[in-house]
């Protein structure tokens, strides 16, 4: 099995083949670092200092000191308290579903974007984890914004608004724990040069106090010149709740992380919850409104001694800071490994000798720096929020996601979570996001898509796991029980095709036509190994499915791969009809190639998807399900030389015709695509220089007459589909209809206006053609009643060569031609006669699809 950090497939747009020196595929970031110290582990941090310390000190971080009573003054109490239970039981529900993923495996490096790109696959994965980082990288611009708004307060040039210019060293007031009450005069620069004072008072516990602090008073924000509301002031109130990663994005250096990451984000959110509620009640109940909302940095006024507060803050601000931009490291040098975003990211992959990616720190230090140009705290406070919700519902939806789909090998040891808490938890994210800010809200959700597309249309392909397979897989599983075949209905009908292919380096363009022919159908290529599993070791079979799969995305077409071992090529035939598919997703129709003596080509060595060392393209260091291209070539044998043995046999191949009549399967051969061009993927032929020819009579058997059989009706409905495709939309499509002009009964004419009729009511626009066929019609022997139906007669060699020609004559400019298939004789002695006449029906005909149908498809009713 290959490593959780497999480097994806580097193609598209940035695409980068980078050496794995810089982004290897190691586990760990200690082994991308120099060999001189191969043995040095990283992972040393243990629950105390590698998570609830981080935890805590981001949740505090700046708010704690600056925007308690920010909070408090325009929310009030009532307010503030229902924000900071709001708030908290987000991120409980976040919590929930950051137990269940840690403790369902092993964390590298990364943290969340880990846990999401792990989940949810790397599109999804990077694109949260790079705005993951973004938030990060606001966060520590937004700290350091706090510890210079701070430092400004303390040593600022506006000495009024100071502490009366000096810093006391000793406490005022008497000896108790407590400070007397205090009254303050506060300025401010109102417009231009005005001087605003504001009276303030620290009043001690009061009742007086706390009844009025109750309610809220939002009022104008001096900091913005901005009138505050419930929205913003959440909003800056949320940042302090963003630090609960903080301990999962050092994931990489924890020595035991589904350990540590529960408990110790546990026990850290629930200290920084008690501290923040008491420390709520205590300012409500001890300062008035003014002081709270004029001056953010109040508690240096109120402490006993204030350089405490400024200790504080400094200590908050630069370990949330630094807190902010290792994880956010951690998260760039976890993206860089992975190879997503291509060249921009790739120096972030570098480490230093003890595994210290100093690059990605380098680019989070730059962002950082540009975040400062903000100016104010409360500016950016926002969008780090919108930022971090959008993560945490990442987060949540990863847990919903692994829980829906009901894996067997999710068992995460942490239980105290359900799709309920997930489910809520994301609801309650994207309605916070709107409330605090809609515009911030939508670009962020915007950018996300943008880097969805982006990573989608570089297409990464990675062992990581991919929990859409598994929900797809839950939930094709639930519809499949839903498709009743008992419900089925003519008008309903597609194809579903069961194509047999034996070499595919011969049949790669009859497999490009048959993906146009399916019409949004089952399409399965099949193929039968020669064996007995009686005289084998193991099953051969199985280790050919990833060569098969490789083959269809190289050629890019949407089908299935069934193999099967069986002692004979019919045999494996007739178990592929009856195995293929599930429910009401079966097999209708089974497409051949033609029994020729052809000499095939070779279809490898003229696309150049097959050949892309010829041209320099190398493949080195993509992730290719273990089949790169030299092994899929040398996997499907050279095509088969004149003189090579056939594996089939004329009998055979008309057997396995009959069988599938017998089991009402739909037949069609398929002769000379080899020659048909423009149905590869990257092909841009819309059909409009393309002519669909369709001869619904069965032309060995000129006494019929009825062009509204089965047979006929399925072969319009086939090339009406054929029609329908992108490459053959706006082709022209001819009908022709073959009538005995010199014949004494002239009911052709009244035939041909009853055809007409009927393409109206199928709705199928065509030109139809009229051709005589007199000519044709007399080298056809009388039918002699001695022959049974068993021994049907031979067909004379003037009548096929007659027939041919007419074909020829009309449809040798078409890029197709349908024609009507034979029922195959009963008998196996008459195989190779009946394949003989159909060689010389079609020889040099170009692209043929010889049809027989045995199940009604039309249908004109509504």
């Amino acid at each position: 099995m290959s490593s959780e950090r497999t480097p994806l497939i580097t193609s598209g747009v940035c695409g980068l083949s980078v050496t794995a020196a810089a982004c290897g595929a190691a586990p760990d970031p200690a082994t991308e670092s120099s060999s001189e110290n191969p043995s040095k582990d990283p992972r040393k941090l243990n629950t105390f200092f590698g998570v609830m310390v981080p935890t805590i000190l981001s949740m505090f971080s700046i708010v704690l000191f600056l925007r308690t009573g920010f909070v408090v003054g325009h929310a009030g109490l009532l307010q503030g308290l229902l924000m900071v239970i709001v708030a908290y039981t987000i991120i409980s529900l976040t919590i929930l579903s950051i137990c269940a993923i840690s403790t369902n495996g092993a964390i590298q490096g990364g943290g969340a974007y880990y846990m999401i790109s792990r989940s949810l696959g790397p599109e999804f994965g990077g694109s949260i984890g790079l705005m993951f980082f973004l938030a990060k990288v606001f966060a520590c611009g937004e700290y350091v914004l706090g510890l210079v708004e701070a430092i400004l307060d303390v040593f600022g040039s506006d000495a009024e608004s100071s502490l009366s210019g000096r810093v006391p060293v000793l406490p005022q007031g008497y000896c108790s724990v407590a400070v007397k009450p205090h009254d303050f005069v506060i300025t401010r620069k109102g417009s231009g040069n005005q001087t605003l004072r504001y009276n303030a008072s620290y009043t001690g516990f009061s009742a007086t106090t706390l009844r009025n602090n109750l309610g809220s008073g939002y009022s104008l924000d001096y900091s913005t010149n901005t009138v505050m509301s419930f929205a913003t002031v959440f909003a800056i109130m949320f940042t302090s709740c963003t630090g609960i990663m903080a301990g999962a994005n050092m994931s990489g250096e924890l020595k035991t992380p589904s350990v540590s990451i529960p408990k110790g984000t546990i026990v850290a959110v629930f200290y920084t919850f008690t501290v923040y509620v008491l420390l709520f009640l205590l300012v409500s109940a001890t300062c008035d409104r003014t002081l709270l909302i004029q001056d953010y940095g109040f508690f240096q006024r109120i402490n006993i001694w204030p350089p405490f507060v400024t200790i504080g803050i400094y200590c908050a601000s630069l370990s949330a800071a630094m807190c902010a931009m290792i994880g956010a490291s951690r998260i760039l040098h976890a993206l860089a490994l992975d190879q997503l975003f291509g060249l921009p990211l790739a120096p972030a992959a570098i480490t230093s000798s003890s595994g210290n990616p100093w690059v990605a720190v380098l680019y989070t230090w730059g962002l950082a720096q540009c975040v400062v140009f903000a100016g104010q705290l409360n500016a950016v406070a926002s969008l780090v929020t919108v930022f971090y919700l959008l993560a945490f519902a990442a987060v949540d939806l990863a847990c919903l996601a692994l829980e829906w789909a009901s894996a067997p090998n999710f068992r995460p040891t942490f239980q105290l979570f359900s799709w309920h808490t997930c489910l809520l938890g994301i609801l309650s994210c994207l309605v916070m996001m709107f409330v605090i800010n809609p515009v911030y809200s939508s670009g962020s959700i915007v950018l996300l898509l943008l880097l969805l597309l982006f990573l989608h249309y570089r297409s990464p392909t990675s062992s990581w796991g991919y929990i859409s397979q598994a929900l797809i897989f839950h939930q094709v599983r639930k519809y499949l029980l839903m498709l009743d075949v008992r419900k089925d209905h003519v008008k309903f009908w597609r194809p579903q095709v069961l194509l047999m292919v034996a070499n595919p380096r011969s049949s790669c363009q009859l497999i490009l036509f048959v993906n146009q022919l399916k019409k949004g159908g089952l399409y399965v290529l099949g193929h039968v190994q020669l064996g007995d599993l009686d005289t084998l070791p193991s099953d051969p079979v199985q280790q050919q499915y990833n060569f098969w799969l490789s083959l269809v995305d190289k050629l890019g077409v949407k089908a299935f791969v069934d193999l099967t071992l069986s002692p004979s090529v019919r045999q494996g035939t007739q178990h592929l009809l009856r195995i293929t598919g599930l429910g009401g997703m079966k097999p209708n129709t089974l497409i051949l190639g033609f029994y020729d003596s052809c000499t095939p080509e070779d279809f490898f060595l003229q696309d150049t998807a097959f050949c892309d060392s010829s041209i320099g393209q190398s493949n080195e260091g993509e992730y290719n399900f273990g089949v790169d291209l030299p092994s899929l070539q040398a996997h499907f044998p050279p095509v088969r030389h004149v003189e090579s043995p056939r594996w089939l046999s004329p009998e055979e191949y008309v057997g396995i015709i009959s069988d599938a009549i017998k089991m009402n399967k739909n037949v069609c051969l398929g002769r000379y695509f080899f020659q048909l061009e423009g149905e590869g993927k990257d092909s841009k032929v819309d059909g409009s220089e393309r002519t669909i020819d369709v001869w619904p009579l069965n032309l060995l058997q000129p006494g019929s007459r009825d062009y509204e059989d089965v047979c006929s009706l399925f072969l319009l409905q086939m090339a009406c589909v054929l029609n329908m495709s992108s490459k053959w939309r706006h082709a022209r499509m001819r009908i022709f209809l073959n009538v005995e002009t010199e014949s004494s009964d002239q009911g052709w004419v009244v035939n041909e206006e009853t055809f007409r009729e009927l393409l109206r009511k199928l709705r199928i626009r065509a030109a139809i053609k009229i051709v005589p066929w007199d000519s044709v019609v007399q080298h056809h022997a009388q039918p002699d009643r001695e022959h049974s139906a068993e021994q049907p007669q031979a067909l004379s060699e003037g009548f096929l060569s007659a027939v041919n020609c007419m074909l020829v004559e009309n449809s040798s400019q078409a890029a197709v031609r349908f024609l009507y298939l034979p029922r195959p004789p009963a008998h196996h002695s008459q195989a190779q006669q009946y394949v003989a006449q159909l060689e010389a029906v079609t020889s040099g005909l170009g692209p043929t699809l010889l049809i027989h149908g045995v199940t009604p498809v039309t249908y004109t009713d509504l």
